[in-house]
C-alpha cells in the first residue's frame, strides 16, 4: 500500500472516533450526525464532598404543564439531568393549574410522570407540591410528601398540617415577592416556632433576598436556592453553573439521604456564582476546593489552586479589589504568612464574607 495512504486512513479513523463521525453512513440514502445529538450528556459539575458526605446539587422548586409550567414533566428531568444536577423536586402549585380542563387533575400525576423518568437515567425525583397563597403566608413547598391530594383543602395552615402528617419538609418560598419586601411576618414566626417551616429560599430564579442569610442562622433554616422554573431552562440558564442550585450533603445518594440532610440544616445555596450559609459548611467546601503551594517563602509568593468548578473571588492584605480564583485555574499571588484572605462570594450573613488562612 502506499505509504502516503496509511497516514490519510489512519487520520480519519481518529477523526471519526474522536468527533462522532463528520457524517457516518447508515446506508446509501441516510446520512447521520451524531454529534449534533446532544441529550445524553451533561455538564459534569465538579464540587467536592466536605465531612464524610457526598454534595449533591438540587433544585427543590420545579413547575410543569400540570400546574402553570410549559413542559412535560419527563423533560424536567431530562433538562436538569442535562444541567449536572443531581436531585430535583416537583412542585406544581395545589391552587394554580390553568390546564386542568385538559389534564388530569390528579395532583400526583406530573410526579410519577417524573419519577419514571429519573427512575430510567437513574436520577432523584422528589415528590412535592406548592401550597400558594397570598402574603402574609406567601407560597410554600411541601417536599417528601406521599399524596399531594390531601394537601388540596381551603385552610393552608391544614394544607401544611397535612404535608407534616405525611412527613414533609416545609420551604418557605421567595420571600421577597412580590413586593419586593422580605419580612418575616408573625404568622411565619409562629410556624417556625412549632417546626412547620424548615427551609427557605434565599435565591429563587433571578432574585436573592440577602436578609434570608440571617434568617436562616436566627430561626435554624435551612438555606435554599431554586430556579421556581416554568419556561425551558434553555431560555433561562445558558452555561455549567449557570442554574441556581442548592448543594446538599447527604449521607447517601437517595431520597431518604437528601430528606435527613434538608432536616439536618446540611446546605448551601449557591446561585450568579455566589455560595450562602453556614460559615463553617462555606469554610469545609473553600478548604475541600482549594489547595496552595508555597513558591517563595520569603516574599509571600503562592499558588492558589481551585480544583473546582465554583469560580471564587479572593481578596487580601493590599489588594483594593477581588480577584477572580477561576474554575480549574490555578492563581499566583503574594501573600504575607498567616493573613486573612477574605471570600466575596462565599456569605454567611449579610455583607459577611468568609476569611480563611491560606498558609
Amino acid at each position: 500500500m502506499n505509504s502516503k495512504i496509511l497516514p490519510f486512513i489512519f487520520t480519519c479513523l481518529f477523526l471519526g472516533l474522536f468527533t462522532h463521525g463528520i457524517a457516518q453512513i447508515q446506508n446509501d440514502e441516510v446520512y447521520e450526525y451524531p454529534n449534533l445529538n446532544a441529550q445524553d450528556y451533561r455538564y459534569n459539575i465538579r464540587i467536592p464532598d466536605i465531612g464524610g458526605y457526598k454534595t449533591l446539587k438540587c433544585d427543590f422548586h420545579v413547575h410543569t404543564v400540570f400546574s402553570d409550567g410549559k413542559v412535560w414533566p419527563d423533560q424536567r428531568v431530562k433538562e436538569a439531568w442535562n444541567e449536572g444536577l443531581d436531585v430535583i423536586a416537583i412542585t406544581d402549585h395545589i391552587e394554580v393549574r390553568p390546564n386542568k380542563e385538559i389534564l388530569i387533575s390528579d395532583h400526583n400525576k406530573s410526579y410519577e410522570i417524573a419519577k419514571a423518568q429519573g427512575d430510567a437515567i437513574g436520577m432523584v425525583v422528589i415528590k412535592g407540591a406548592e401550597i400558594t397563597r397570598q402574603k402574609p403566608l406567601g407560597h410554600l413547598n411541601a417536599l417528601f410528601i406521599q399524596d399531594a391530594n390531601k394537601l388540596d383543602l381551603p385552610d393552608p395552615l391544614e394544607a401544611i398540617d397535612e404535608a407534616l402528617k405525611q412527613g414533609g419538609f416545609i420551604l418557605w418560598n421567595h420571600p421577597g415577592w412580590p413586593d419586593d419586601k422580605s419580612t418575616v411576618y408573625p404568622i411565619h414566626e409562629e410556624l417556625i416556632a412549632k417546626k412547620k417551616i424548615h427551609g427557605v429560599e434565599l435565591f429563587n430564579g433571578w432574585e436573592a433576598y440577602p436578609k434570608v442569610i440571617d434568617w436562616c442562622k436566627e430561626y435554624n433554616l435551612a438555606p435554599i436556592a431554586n430556579s421556581d422554573i416554568h419556561y425551558t431552562s434553555a431560555n433561562l440558564y445558558r452555561g455549567k453553573l449557570a442554574r441556581p442550585m442548592t448543594l446538599v450533603f447527604a449521607a447517601e445518594y437517595s431520597e431518604e439521604g437528601v430528606k435527613e440532610a434538608l432536616f439536618a440544616g446540611r446546605t448551601l445555596a449557591l446561585y450568579n456564582h455566589t455560595l450562602s450559609g453556614a460559615e463553617e459548611l462555606l469554610k469545609s467546601l473553600i478548604e475541600a476546593s482549594i489547595s496552595t503551594r508555597v513558591i517563595n517563602e520569603k516574599n509571600g509568593t503562592i499558588e492558589i489552586i481551585n480544583n473546582s468548578d465554583i469560580s471564587y473571588e479572593v481578596k487580601c492584605g493590599g489588594y483594593m479589589y477581588a480577584r477572580p480564583l477561576y474554575p480549574q485555574h490555578v492563581l499566583r499571588v503574594k501573600i504575607d504568612k498567616g493573613s486573612d484572605v477574605e471570600f466575596l462570594n462565599c456569605l454567611y450573613g449579610k455583607d459577611k464574607n468568609v476569611t480563611l488562612k491560606l498558609w
